[in-house]
């Protein structure tokens, strides 16, 4: 029941298949190395929307303080790397976020469409994400890594209601909700090929 309710309260129309923390799992420095990468770029997205829109001084605010938040997740992930002997590998290749921005950040639109859409693609990762965390909380073996993916499940389900709330209030005359549902199916529609890898959004 508390599944269903996480799914609900995240907007999100697929959930993960279960199995994919066992996949992960089996492989800790691949999921971790790929975690680390995910919270940097989290970092320059919400550094790229201050260049992109510097004429809303709360977002300015909130992405300041977004931005520092997620460079601090991507040194506790780096921790969390060392503490096992491991080291930080190369950077992935992110599909599905690669494939969020071919959907909705295709440019064109009102500055107002363009900025709603650049805050339910940031949205729709944190939402994802914190999924994820969640599946990693109460699957993964390791104690610890169950407790610290606990807490950062939290701070993403924040970042998501933040996301959603920019786009709402500075929408203007875009159909805001209706473009998130679009989306938030159109998402849906991708999870029959993702959850088969060791990597946050594989």
């Amino acid at each position: 029941m508390e599944s269903d309710e996480k799914k609900v309260m995240l907007g999100l129309r697929l959930p993960t298949d279960p199995r994919w923390a066992n996949i992960a799992g089996k492989d800790i420095n691949e999921v971790l190395t790929d975690h680390a990468y995910c919270e940097q770029k989290a970092a320059s997205n919400a550094i790229s929307i201050i260049v992109h829109f510097p004429h809303y001084p709360d977002v300015v605010d909130e992405m300041v303080r977004i931005s520092r938040e997620e460079l601090e997740h991507f040194g506790m992930v780096h921790e969390e790397i060392k503490k096992r002997g491991l080291s930080l590998g190369k950077e992935r290749r992110d599909e599905y976020v690669n494939d969020l921005a071919s959907y909705i950040l295709k440019g064109g639109g009102s500055k107002e469409e363009q900025f709603v859409n650049r805050m339910l693609f940031s949205a729709m990762i944190e939402a994802r994400s914190c999924e994820r965390f969640r599946l990693l909380s109460e699957n993964i073996s390791d104690e610890s890594l169950r407790s610290f993916y606990r807490n950062l499940m939290e701070s993403e389900a924040g970042h998501y209601t933040t996301f959603i709330g920019f786009a709402r209030k500075y929408g203007g005359k875009t159909d805001v909700d209706g473009t998130w549902k679009e989306f938030l199916d159109y998402e849906a529609s991708l999870m029959a090929k993702y959850g088969k890898r060791e990597t946050i959004h594989g």
